[in-house]
């Protein structure tokens, strides 16, 4: 662990140039004091370190100093997509090995290149959860991705949204998937490939059973056609609604992508009005209520009829809890 330290704090002074033994710390999540041994020590090993004193002073490597210590371990290399995602790369127990590579791919670097490297971590941050939503809570995200890449066979118990909710599965992990701040396994069961929310595993087990991954699967590939699968099975019913023109340029911003290129596909002329005739995909009745009722009098549900009368019937509350009678 020592050895560790003292060469992350030698990649650190290389990377970034003077730092302080109270910013040093704080990165190596050590004493201050703990900071004053190490540098000594490196110090006896030959490592030409110069300490400068006064508010702008720190530790420096004396110029033209590099240390040809920056040989990637496997974990390190294995671990290089994850380094512009490092919430991601904690969340999956390597936050160590993805600071550790990046210190040595930033140390490898000809100096205006680093400049150029920090330049951009300064100004540009991937932030993956939605707005307004928190990320999941997925205790046994490490334990998944461990058997993902060591080929390993788990079996869990899972809360599905159907009944029964709990059940048990045993399952082939095929990959993890981070989309809007949730993790979702890809997994085989049987003969079929199934998508489970991460934070929805109760409990967890890996056993020693080796599984050999399909030949030819393509996780991204996958993904992509689950995603076009899913919105087919969700939107399984359609509404013909008349939209104002301020409702048709405010769509983009009221409902979900989907919804908006049905929208302009089927977008009829303009009355003498200007209203446009359009026909969208809707989950359900209940689903479609509230989607309908948030651009206000400026929509008018057309079909199906018990979507027209359920808003009229909620509308028709609506005037009575807000009367003045």
């Amino acid at each position: 662990m020592r050895a560790s330290r003292l060469l992350t704090i030698l990649l650190l002074l290389q990377t970034r140039g003077r730092m302080t033994a109270q910013e040093l710390a704080g990165e190596l999540e050590v004493s201050v004091r703990t900071v004053y041994r190490d540098v000594e020590s490196l110090s006896e090993a030959g490592i030409p370190l110069c300490g400068e004193p006064g508010h702008q002073g720190g530790y420096r490597l004396l110029d033209g100093f590099r240390t040809r210590l920056t040989g990637l371990t496997t974990g390190e290399a294995e671990s290089l997509f994850l380094t512009g995602l490092p919430a991601a790369a904690a969340e999956l127990g390597l936050g160590e090995v993805v600071t550790a590579a990046h210190l040595k791919l930033m140390a490898a670097l000809p100096a205006d290149l680093r400049a150029r490297s920090g330049r951009l971590a300064d100004r540009f941050h991937l932030d993956t959860p939605a707005w307004y939503d928190d990320a999941d809570r997925t205790p046994h995200l490490t334990a998944v991705a461990d058997a993902v890449w060591n080929d390993r066979t788990v079996r869990m118990r899972y809360l599905r949204w159907a009944e029964p909710h709990e059940t048990s599965r045993t399952v082939q992990p095929y990959g993890l998937v981070l989309k809007a701040g949730h993790w979702y396994l890809v997994a085989g069961s049987g003969e079929r490939i199934r998508t489970y929310r991460v934070s929805r595993i109760v409990d967890l087990h890996v056993l020693d059973e080796r599984f050999t991954r399909p030949a030819g699967f393509d996780l991204a590939d996958h993904w992509k056609s689950y995603l076009e699968r899913f919105d087919s099975r969700r939107h399984s019913g359609e509404a013909v609604v008349k939209l104002s023109p301020r409702a048709f340029d405010r769509l983009p911003h009221l409902v979900e992508p989907m919804v908006v290129r049905a929208a302009r596909r089927t977008a009829g002329a303009p009355d003498e009005r200007g209203w446009i005739r359009v026909t969208v995909p809707i989950e359900s009745v209940d689903q479609a209520l509230p989607e309908f009722l948030k651009l206000g009098a400026d929509a008018e549900v057309l079909a199906p009829v018990e979507l027209r009368d359920r808003i009229t019937a909620t509308l028709g509350e609506l005037t009575r809890l807000y009367g003045t009678g």
